[in-house]
């Protein structure tokens, strides 16, 4: 049996001390959190930074790094800062650094790397060794090129070359959210199928059971299945919460693809032990013939700026889109005419909080609010001149009225100035899969003691 305890979706979301301390009372075999994930859009991959802030990240890293060594046993950290880039690893590791020493107890570090260098994927690109998954971007080599950051996510045999070098710590790149929890129970002989489907549903956590917020699970793997089991006062997990968690990022419920092959749950049994702990058996673990790794990657899409106006008058409410689009057009035609600019070098947008901001076009309720608010949106190639064409668009939102001949309208900025400049954007560029030829080809591996 393998026990692997899971402290948090996310290093940086909190997690219940007291549950934490249960399971460290029950010796586990390791502790494993994630790091991050592309959830929080191409930004942080771009930029090779974390969203979560460095003091709160240091202290749930250093509460973890003090369990571990109550526990003896290895403290994993998978797609560090957030994105897995090189920068977002070296990031961690400083952490890391910083409280092993006043913390005052040496530990041993293995940092698994899974940046790539853009020319060399883009010349993989050309040989036929990547290939687009559904509804990637389309893309050439020199769309590869351009990117600041391109990572593959590892998969267990990476993470698995990590542990062997017996280090006390694990802080890897990006990764997949089930590697670093599959990786032990799998290298110890546990059934396959039931490692990879135990850490799909222990990916996140107690999302998997009901007190989500609390964090902390231990899952039980062994040579028939797993037993997932809530740590946190209040939390319960039940054949409908671990059960459910397959939907959970994935769009088929019953299959998940992972680096060298596939799971299958269609003939899993979910059998509650009692009002906490879940056990399920009959997942399979299906190999692939091409050992595969998914890319990511992304590059700059310009700069942008953002203005935010109110709408509360009947009238403009109820013709909120009419009004954002007549905006566009005007606002649109003065930037080509006075900037000189062609359509594809600016982009303006107006998203109606409240009415259609999230789904456009493809909103099917029907909203009756009583206040909208306007968000403009000027996307532009240089910093400069997406600034200089949110100040074309600001008295537009602040008087453009919905005829000519009606007195005009005043509406509501949120801030003076009214322009708030985002700087360089972001754009993901890969959604591919690459096939190596030996799993820990695309990946480097070194070992640092601190302390």
């Amino acid at each position: 049996m393998v026990k692997v305890l899971v402290p948090s979706g996310a290093l940086g979301l909190n997690y219940d001390k007291e549950a934490l301390a249960r399971g460290i009372a029950a010796k586990p075999d390791i502790i494993a959190i994630d790091g991050g994930s592309t959830d929080s859009g191409p930004h942080y991959l771009g930029r090779g930074v974390s969203k979560y802030a460095r003091s709160s990240t240091k202290i749930e890293w250093a509460g973890l790094m003090e369990a571990r060594a109550e526990a003896d046993c290895p403290l994993l950290i998978g797609t560090a800062g957030t994105c897995g880039a090189d920068s977002a690893v070296d990031w961690m590791l400083d952490i890391t650094r910083e409280i092993a020493k006043e913390q005052g107890s040496p530990v041993k570090v293995a940092v698994l790397r899974s940046g790539q260098d853009p020319e060399k994927i883009a010349k993989i690109y050309g040989n036929g060794r990547i290939e687009a998954l559904p509804n990637a971007p389309d893309v050439m080599p020199d769309d590869i090129r351009a990117c600041t950051n391109v990572v593959a996510l590892a998969g267990a045999e990476q993470v698995q070359a990590a542990l062997d070098t017996g280090a006390d710590i694990v802080i890897a790149g990006r990764a997949t959210d089930t590697a670093i929890i599959s990786a032990l129970p799998l290298q110890r002989g546990c059934h396959s199928g039931g490692a990879w489907h135990g850490a799909k549903i222990g990916e996140c956590g107690a999302l998997c059971a009901t007190n989500p917020q609390s964090g902390v699970i231990l899952i039980e793997f062994d040579a028939e299945g797993f037993t997932v089991t809530p740590l946190a006062d209040g939390a319960q997990a039940s054949p409908h919460t671990v059960s459910a968690h397959m939907l959970y990022e994935n769009s088929d419920p019953f299959i998940l693809y992972e680096p060298g092959g596939h799971l299958d749950v269609t003939g899993a049994k979910y059998e509650a032990l009692d009002e906490t702990s879940v056990r399920v058996t009959g997942s399979e673990w299906v190999p692939s013939e091409r050992y595969t790794v998914k890319l990511e990657g992304a590059r700059p899409a310009g700069f942008q700026t953002v203005l935010m106006a109110l709408l509360r008058d009947p009238n403009y409410v109820e013709n909120a889109q009419l009004w954002a689009n007549d905006i566009i057009a005007k606002c649109s035609a003065k930037a080509r005419d006075r900037l000189g600019l062609s359509d594809d070098e600016f982009r303006i947008e107006i998203r109606l909080i409240g009415h259609t901001a999230s789904f456009g076009p493809l909103e099917t309720a029907v909203p009756n609010p009583h206040e909208i608010g306007a968000l403009g949106i000027v996307t532009a190639k240089t910093e400069a001149l997406s600034n200089e064409i949110g100040k074309l668009l600001n008295p537009y939102l602040l008087h453009h009225p919905l005829t000519q001949g009606e007195e005009q309208p005043t509406f509501a900025f949120l801030f003076s100035p009214a322009e708030m400049p985002r700087g360089q954007i972001y754009e993901f560029a890969l959604n591919h899969v690459m096939a190596l030829d030996d799993p820990m080809e695309a990946f480097r591996l070194e070992v640092i003691d601190l302390g």
